[in-house]
């Protein structure tokens, strides 16, 4: 059985989660009250007619207080009965949560004629803390449309061929903003940029002519080998701490350019000797 909670502050993507993992196979079920989880978990196990039962459920906090802070130990029950169980928290900044309500006209659910939406989303990160403590994977939405959001639930959770953890190396620019939820950010905007060559300037990474540029400089040869070296002795620790997700994230400017070449060549090398990895390219278009 697998079983994959959802979690989050309002406004940051829930129901988009679970709309994505229920087109996928999962029974999905939202505002599940969190003390019911243990039982929904035996249940499955005893009742199911699939021989592996897929189950998504959404955790937020229109629960009560007293079933959230429990939350560390409802989940020690549920990984003691050996099933497979994800935490995913999606979060967004407070401007942009505040702007998603503000568009769709929606009541946040803690807020009421004495607490503003503003004081309500505080609140609600304080509520959910537990639960974003031991999150498996969290994703940042503030700079995720619809699409972008339903890839990286599709890349992240559901696409991990074999057991253990899932490693993505992730390219993005600069001038877009860090991804927040990156585990490793390599900066690799001191090597030699492509923009400034006309010919290549409307390509990426991923053309033959890029490539080709990028590799016959000798300072791009000598990033990659460090991070290489760096991420070859490392990341098996990582594994070895039984992480389930980890992102390493290369930036350049642009992220078209360097950062898109050099992850392709990471992504490839380090598939050869760790499994679950995936390369995902944050900017490009």
């Amino acid at each position: 059985m697998r079983l994959i909670i959802v979690s989050g502050r309002s406004g940051s993507g829930k129901s988009t989660a679970l709309d994505v993992l229920e087109d996928n196979g999962y029974y999905c079920i939202d505002n599940l009250p969190a003390g019911l989880l243990p039982e929904l978990a035996e249940r499955a196990l005893i009742h199911t007619e699939l021989a592996q039962p897929l189950v998504a459920v959404s955790i937020d906090a229109r629960n009560l207080p007293s079933h959230l802070t429990r939350f560390p130990e409802l989940l020690e029950d549920v990984r003691a009965k050996h099933i497979q169980c994800d935490v995913l928290y999606l979060d967004a900044d407070e401007e942009t949560l505040l702007k998603r309500f503000s568009e769709t006209r929606r009541r946040h659910p803690l807020s009421n004629a004495n607490r503003s939406l503003a004081e309500a989303i505080q609140d609600e990160t304080a509520l959910l803390g537990p639960i974003a403590d031991l999150a498996d994977l969290k994703i940042n939405t503030t700079n995720l449309n619809l699409y972008q959001l339903r890839d990286s639930i599709k890349l992240r959770l559901l696409n991990q061929p074999e057991p253990g953890t899932a490693f993505l190396v992730e390219s993005f620019g600069f001038k877009r903003g860090m991804p927040v939820d990156a585990d490793l950010v390599f900066d690799v905007r001191c090597l030699p940029n492509p923009y400034w060559k006309p010919e290549l300037r409307a390509q990426s990474g991923l053309d033959a002519p890029v490539a080709e540029y990028l590799a016959a400089q000798p300072e791009v040869e000598e990033m990659f080998q460090d991070i290489f070296t760096y991420l070859h002795k490392w990341l098996p620790r990582f594994a070895a701490s039984n992480r389930a997700y980890v992102t390493i994230a290369i930036g350049c400017t642009g992220g078209h350019h360097r950062s898109v070449y050099l992850t392709e060549r990471l992504g490839q090398a380090l598939q050869k000797t760790l499994k679950n990895v995936q390369v995902r390219h944050r900017d490009l278009t």
